[in-house]
């Protein structure tokens, strides 16, 4: 690793590449092993927050691996975090958005009362693939009557052509897969 090493070089030393998972013929790249290095971590945070510096008031991630991006992003930054979860995970009364994806279909819920109407929410996640997630995340903050003030995301599958489907939204990936 060098100072100049650009932010493609260091997810392509650091990811672990799994074969046929999570089905037969896909490649997985496991961002755990960029987690768990600080310099790899906090070059990826710093990385997708720049970009939106002064632009947002609250992070929010999404289960699983976007709450470790949120929660590193809202410390480095000073601001809160909004959880995301998965249907059935929270406590108080939720707002609830269906979604698609690559593999099948599932649900994504927020709290009614977390973030306050005018909000500007940095979305941040680890991928994007067909943008059934991420897109699901950014109905969801506005249903709260806060706004999408940009969506960041860690890889971008480009064959699955996710970033079309959240056309109107500024969104900023670290590295084409």
């Amino acid at each position: 690793m060098t100072n100049n090493e650009s932010i493609s070089d260091l997810l392509d030393r650091l990811c672990a590449i799994v074969p046929d998972y999570p089905q037969p013929g896909v490649s997985f790249k496991d961002l755990t092993p960029v987690f768990a290095d600080p310099h790899g971590l906090r070059r990826i945070v710093d990385e997708l927050t720049s970009r939106f510096a002064g632009q947002f008031d609250i992070v929010a991630g999404l289960e699983a691996r976007g709450f470790v991006l949120a929660a590193a992003a809202a410390y480095a930054t000073g601001t809160g975090m909004l959880t995301i979860r998965k249907a059935g995970k929270l406590p108080r009364p939720t707002y609830r958005d269906d979604y698609t994806l690559e593999y099948g279909s599932g649900s994504l819920e927020i709290h009614r009362d977390e973030v306050r109407p005018g909000t500007r929410v940095l979305i941040l996640d680890d991928v994007l693939a067909t943008g059934g997630t991420v897109g699901s995340a950014a109905r969801l903050i506005e249903r709260t009557g806060a706004t999408v003030a940009g969506i960041g995301v860690v890889l971008e599958l480009d064959e699955l052509k996710g970033r079309q489907q959240l056309t109107g939204y500024n969104v900023h990936s670290l590295q084409l897969v």
